[in-house]
């Protein structure tokens, strides 16, 4: 008995998700390590750096923004 195979070949696209879940915004100070926490919005991180800036003098921060994408079949061909 032989086996058989079938491949299918499709192109997939990358969009960012159209759920009610947006973009997540996270900053951390370099010096220390501390975190804003998540928000769905930069406005509550964005202040929780100056604020800790003020009352450590710490000035370096790495934001995070998560994004959440969604694949599917594209549609007819290409």
């Amino acid at each position: 008995m032989d086996a058989v195979s079938v491949w299918r070949i499709a192109d997939w696209d990358l969009d960012v998700g159209t759920s009610d879940s947006g973009s997540i915004y996270k900053h951390q100070c370099m010096s220390c390590g501390q975190t804003s926490g998540a928000a769905v919005t930069a406005d509550g991180p964005d202040v929780w750096c100056l604020r800790h800036a003020k009352r450590t003098g710490h000035t370096e921060f790495r934001g995070t923004v998560t994004t959440f994408f969604r694949a599917s079949l594209a549609e007819g061909p290409r």
